[in-house]
């Protein structure tokens, strides 16, 4: 029996070699210094596949490895598919009799992969988030986050008695204030039958049961996306963030609507940089109401009053 050293850490390896210019030899299985030629390390365990590809298409063919756990999915796409074609492997066209059993296999495990009510459930409710977060062109990581929302809230039986698409809307909602994406309520329960009050009862719902740890929303995310919806520049932009923390100073915004102080913001940044826009542009933008970026433009020009706002606004 042949007892081999066992392999060096990459400490001993750049301590034989200083300059970290070492090369793997994959037929000798040895890591060889370029600089001094010196073997550094010998019958290192080839750790990559048994097989060997010499063409792109070659080497995924060959390749085992299946798609990366995608929690999305109701198994995390790691139960086995079992896919019919009209020939095998090698290329051969089956005869009737074994097309006839693989569909009648494969019509099994389609049945056998979703057995109780909470994988129907699921099932139903990932198609549901899919489409509403299609629909909103949210990220992944939103869609993974909001599914996780979900699961544990079937773990805790919260989905029980309500519609699964006003859980997910709300699921979908925590989501998005989680990781600081400028949705509201109206947006995401605009793309599903229940009606916003039904959805916040779910999110508050949601809240409260599973302890979730909801940030205060920044009304200057809101602003950056209104600015783009209307294609103000980028000092409008920042005009509209920087009147923004002026109010939040002077606690102007406390107990407002986000959305409602980041339209009061966009719209008195573009007074001030020569950008007009209507309020009703502007309310438009922010999903809110005309009255209300009034009433915040007046309240915000209480505080904020300055000689040039008063110049753009006389104009």
């Amino acid at each position: 029996m042949v007892i081999r050293p066992s392999e060096p850490s990459p400490e001993d390896i750049l301590a034989k070699c200083p300059s970290g210019n070492i090369v793997y030899d994959e037929v000798r299985g040895e890591w060889i210094c370029a600089d001094s030629g010196e073997v550094i390390a010998e019958h290192v365990i080839d750790r990559g596949p048994e097989w060997r590809a010499f063409t792109a298409e070659e080497r995924e063919r060959r390749s085992r490895a299946g798609a990366p756990i995608n929690i999305a999915l109701h198994d995390s796409g790691l139960s086995t598919v079992i896919d019919w074609y009209d020939r095998d492997s090698a290329g051969r066209r089956l005869d009737l009799k074994r097309r006839l059993e693989l569909i009648r296999i494969r019509k099994w495990h389609s049945r056998t992969r979703i057995q109780s009510t909470i994988d129907r459930n699921i099932v139903q409710a990932m198609n549901e988030l899919e489409r509403i977060a299609d629909q909103l062109n949210l990220p992944r990581v939103i869609v993974e986050e909001a599914t996780m929302i979900y699961r544990r809230a079937v773990e805790r039986e919260l989905v029980r008695g309500r519609a699964i698409e006003s859980m997910v809307a709300a699921a979908l909602y925590a989501a998005c204030r989680i990781h600081g994406i400028p949705r509201t309520l109206d947006e995401i329960s605009k793309y599903t039958k229940s009606g916003r009050k039904e959805v916040a009862r779910c999110y508050r719902l949601l809240v409260r049961e599973l302890s979730l740890r909801i940030p205060i929303v920044d009304a200057a995310e809101y602003a950056q996306r209104i600015a783009s919806m209307l294609g103000l520049s980028g000092a409008t932009v920042k005009t509209a963030i920087d009147i923004i923390r002026r109010a939040r100073d002077m606690g102007v915004t406390a107990g407002r609507d986000p959305a409602g102080i980041a339209a009061a913001a966009v719209y008195i940044a573009a007074l001030l940089n020569d950008e007009r826009r209507t309020q009703k542009e502007v309310a438009s933008a922010a999903g809110v109401t005309e009255v209300t970026v009034r009433n915040r433009y007046k309240e915000l020009i209480k505080v904020l009053s300055t000689e040039e706002l008063k110049e753009s606004i006389e104009k």
